[in-house]
């Protein structure tokens, strides 16, 4: 009888010790800290190891409430000060992107990492975003190297749909655009990014958060012209995105043109000045407006300031040669209409006789 009244020994005393620890590893942000550094001092630089440690240590340790820590280590070595410098007093490691080999491989590699422990931890995927945008706005507290990798990094990142083009809106901050600094970086991230994928990938990309009409912003106001980025990006090694961005400019042009046509038609302004204006806005342009001229005629015909027989008969024989066929083409189903027009009307006047 004795022997059942004794109480059995209980590991709950060790229990409660191992919960206290693990609840002061998890909610002290010191604690945090240390433990994601020496956990990434043990796996060395073989990033692999480094995957399935962060893979683990998400069971223990509480990667959402300290996600910025998280993501500052990963990045800088240690958390950061405002205005990117790293803390003095806080432990450090080297297993970091800064302190990486400055190469597009070696990122690749880093990216990888990244999107392991998102793709597990997906409630990370907002504090991500929110240090990257952060990153970027403390560019000029980095070194140009560090600035170089994150770019780099990045833009493995938006390739691969990890990050939102929308993180580029911190690159137009007054005082990086002002001292250069969002241009240069933004030459290192358009080139990851379109080495990974492609310039339309890119685009359609930029496209779906509005940001495609936006790229001559990474320049001060005095320098957003169509000739500086494309000089400045073609030279840097990136003649597509020069491409791009002038094609971009020469739709939007086209668009504003044909909307002041109609607005100057609407209002009954002069025809020798409404002339005189798309002469100039060409002339401005070049010859960009080559795919606007079939909608400016239809425009001038509707209006009536052009009638079926000057329009049949320049296509006929009196267009020049520059740009001919591009143009010819493009009348080619609207003149074929007003000749079966044409031809109608006289079928119906001889019926009339």
């Amino acid at each position: 009888m004795n022997n059942q009244k004794q109480q059995k020994p209980t590991l709950s005393g060790q229990r409660f010790k191992t919960r206290k620890r693990d609840e002061k590893e998890r909610f002290d942000p010191t604690q945090f800290q240390d433990c994601i550094i020496q956990g990434l001092t043990e796996t060395g630089t073989d990033l692999e190891a480094v995957a399935k440690f962060l893979d683990a240590s998400g069971a223990k340790l509480d990667h959402c409430r300290y996600a910025e820590t998280l993501f500052d280590i990963l990045v800088a070595g240690g958390m950061l000060a405002p205005g990117g410098s790293l803390a003095d007093d806080m432990m450090r490691t080297d297993v970091c992107v800064f302190a990486a080999q400055e190469d597009l491989e070696t990122m690749q590699a880093f990216a990888q990492v990244f999107n392991k422990l998102i793709r597990h931890y997906k409630y990370l995927e907002k504090g991500f975003e929110d240090e990257v945008k952060k990153l970027l706005l403390f560019l000029k507290g980095f070194s140009e190297s560090e600035r170089n990798k994150l770019a780099m990094l990045t833009g493995v990142l938006l390739a691969n749909g990890t990050l939102n083009a929308s993180i580029l809106n911190s690159l137009y901050n007054e005082n990086l655009v002002k001292e250069g600094v969002s241009a240069a970086f933004a030459v290192k991230l358009f080139k990851s990014w379109i080495n990974e994928k492609d310039i339309n990938a890119v685009a359609a990309s930029l496209r779906k958060v509005s940001m495609d009409n936006r790229l001559m912003e990474l320049f001060p106001a005095n320098k957003q012209s169509v000739e500086h980025f494309t000089k400045y990006f073609t030279e840097a090694g990136l003649k597509e995105l020069s491409e791009y961005v002038r094609n971009q400019q020469t739709i939007g042009a086209r668009k504003e043109l044909q909307k002041e046509l109609q607005e100057q038609m609407s209002r009954g302004d002069p025809f020798k000045d409404i002339i005189l204006y798309v002469k100039e806005e060409t002339k401005k342009n070049n010859i960009h407006f080559m795919k606007a001229f079939q909608k400016i005629v239809v425009l001038f015909y509707k209006a009536e300031v052009l009638s079926e027989e000057p329009i049949l008969k320049w296509y006929k024989d009196a267009h020049v040669a520059k740009g001919k066929s591009v143009f010819l083409e493009q009348m080619k189903k609207f003149v074929e209409w007003l000749k079966n027009a044409e031809e109608e009307s006289e079928s119906e006047g001889e019926e009339g006789d």
